[in-house]
């Protein structure tokens, strides 16, 4: 192990910490742009065959950047969808990216180091940072935004230059190293784990501008929330903001097991996709979508009394539909992705005779990343966290997002010598309590 990795794990100080220089090469889960055609015609595209794990050069550190020694990170369905090399493989996103030339064409190389999350340790900052020094903790947001660009100052997201790092640039958090704009970094919550911050930085803020932000649905005290995938990591976080905003969360699950998990998160109305006919997936037919809506809308009624004022749709094709026609008169569904397929179907009549809303959501802007974050670190809100693999076995924890057998978020430790590590506030986790953070 190099002396940063030493000096890391052995909580150095600030001082220490900037005397020393990085490596020339560091541990990474990454892709390879010649492996982009290797599942062409094949049905089942096991992520396992085409995540790599081992060394890769350090890249060159721009002014505004940081260098991050990643403790954990956590799996995200972009990286699945990146190892797939589907919709289309993200080295087309980095070529695109490297032609704006200066730093930028650093990022396009024949491997792709992936993923979206991250917590660790500040190990270098560029010469134009101004907030982050060596040894501080942080937490990555995975939006990566120029801040020379005008459409940025109103809204990080709006910017046509932003990119989804880990998926659209290279460098990203499934390593021991990183390389990220200062304007991604936030305080670690000091209460929790690496893993467990690190579980949290994309779905959550994902899921509080959908819900929470001016951007989103702007929920409100009393709405009835219909979230799908209720124990998925965005799911889990849905239904802990809905509750926290006085709303009444709907949670739609798939199995007893995830039920009971729903029930430990505060959700009181909860109900199995097999019982409004959806345990085989999307529905058949557009009649068999209205039918489904019916049965949902009766059974949401006969829990709360009312449609759902809000759908939280991140599931795509096979749920799209329900959640346009379920939604009451001037209803939103709020849209962040598309698991089960970007083409969706909808009678459209529904929308527009009832005066519906489509809100498509994407990742976070800052502030709605920090305003999250500090819920975290008031203990609003606890970790999604269900299990943690080493980053040498990253392929196994995609396998198991790939194959839907997960709950919550599966984390990854990094650089982090094993779980458990990185708790600088024991008495705020002691003030929380173990079982408020282990929801999952």
């Amino acid at each position: 192990m190099d002396d940063v990795y030493e000096a890391v794990v052995n909580g150095a100080s600030s001082e220490e910490m900037a005397r020393l220089s990085p490596p020339s090469e560091y541990l990474a889960a990454y892709l390879r742009a010649e492996d982009t055609e290797m599942f062409a015609g094949v049905q089942d595209k096991d992520v396992r065959k085409s995540l790599h794990v081992g060394r890769v050069p350090m890249p060159e550190l721009a002014p505004d950047e940081v260098l991050v020694a990643v403790m954990a990170s956590s799996i995200n369905y972009n990286t699945v969808w990146s190892a797939m090399f589907e919709p289309i493989p993200t080295f087309g996103f980095l070529r695109r990216f490297g032609r704006q030339g200066g730093y930028a064409a650093r990022h396009d190389l024949p491997y792709h180091v992936v993923g979206s999350d991250g917590a660790g340790v500040v190990v270098q900052a560029g010469s134009g940072v101004r907030h982050w020094r060596p040894g501080d903790h942080v937490v990555v947001s995975p939006a990566y935004v120029d801040d020379q660009e005008p459409a940025t100052h109103g809204d990080g997201m709006m910017g046509s230059n932003q990119l989804a790092w880990g998926f659209e640039t290279n460098f990203g958090g499934l390593a021991h190293y990183t390389v990220v704009r200062a304007s991604q970094l936030l305080p670690k919550p000091a209460h929790l784990t690496w893993e467990e911050a690190a579980s949290n930085t994309l779905c959550a803020g994902t899921a509080y501008r959908m819900l929470i932000s001016e951007r989103g649905a702007r929920i409100k005290v009393g709405d009835v929330v219909l979230i799908w995938g209720a124990t998925g990591g965005l799911g889990g976080y849905a239904v802990q903001l809905v509750r926290r905003a006085g709303g009444i969360p709907v949670g739609v699950v798939s199995s007893p097991e995830k039920a009971e998990v729903l029930r430990r998160l505060g959700c009181e109305v909860i109900i199995d996709r097999n019982e409004i006919g959806m345990g085989g997936g999307e529905p058949a037919s557009p009649e068999e979508t209205i039918e489904i809506g019916k049965r949902l809308g009766r059974r949401i009624r006969k829990e709360v009394g009312e449609d759902p004022h809000v759908a939280f749709d991140y599931i795509g094709r096979a749920t799209f539909g329900v959640s346009v026609f379920v939604v009451r008169r001037g209803g939103t569904v709020v849209t962040c992705g598309s698991s089960t397929g970007y083409q969706h179907q909808f009678d459209n009549r529904y929308l527009w005779m009832n005066l519906k809303r489509i809100v498509g959501s994407h990742i976070a802007n800052l502030q709605e990343k920090a305003e999250c974050n500090r819920l975290f670190e008031l203990g609003y809100l606890a970790p999604m966290l269900s299990t943690t693999y080493s980053l040498e076995n990253v392929a196994e924890a995609a396998r198991l997002v790939q194959k839907n057998e997960h709950i919550g978020k599966v984390g990854v430790l990094c650089m982090a010598p094993e779980k458990g590590l990185g708790v600088t506030d024991p008495a705020m986790r002691e003030k929380i309590g173990e079982d408020r953070l282990k929801l999952v």
